[in-house]
């Protein structure tokens, strides 16, 4: 348990190094003024997307995820991930359910005995009953989900580009 939080460290010190490498203010000189150039939009993303896997990363640590799933960085092989027991929902978000267990729920697909595909549900915490669960556990619990999708938001849009990047290159058909 102790290497994998020491990985995490390290892996959130690499991250946060690449990103002040890629930081794009540049200061101007001029006689006693200094001027910073706005960052590109996609800098502006790199930020916030980086501000984001720093606090799932808190957020895994804090919700003892790391116990069901020791790597931070496997978290995002799942296709998917909900909640039991608090609705994320616009009617009702936030709302605990009672009589309940509240738990995050992974889900990952694998195939069956006969090699299809089907939806497998992996608990990465369980919490206890929704009316014995504190607020401030109840809102770290949705956070992390949240911000769980929104990374997996950001890897959607930069396979997306990756893909759309790829239409600039020629072409080729062999004969």
């Amino acid at each position: 348990m102790v290497g994998s939080i020491d990985r995490i460290k390290e892996l959130t010190q690499r991250i946060d190094e690449k990103i002040a490498l890629k930081q794009n203010f540049k200061r101007i000189d001029r006689g006693n003024t200094q001027k910073h150039e706005q960052p590109s939009p996609k800098d502006h993303i790199k930020t916030i997307r980086h501000g984001n896997i720093k606090k799932v990363n808190d957020l895994y640590i804090k919700l003892n995820i790391y116990e069901k799933s020791p790597d931070f960085g496997e978290i995002f092989i799942y296709k998917a991930m909900n909640l039991s027991g608090i609705g994320l929902k616009d009617e009702d978000f936030g709302d605990v359910r009672d009589g309940k267990y509240i738990q995050i729920i992974a889900i990952t697909y694998e195939p069956d005995k006969n090699g299809k595909k089907k939806a497998k549900n992996v608990s990465l915490g369980y919490f206890g009953k929704a009316q014995t669960l504190e607020p401030e556990l109840k809102n770290d619990i949705i956070e992390f989900v949240l911000r769980w999708r929104y990374e997996k938001a950001f890897q959607t849009l930069e396979h997306y580009e990756e893909l759309i990047e790829r239409l600039d290159e020629p072409i080729t058909i062999e004969l």
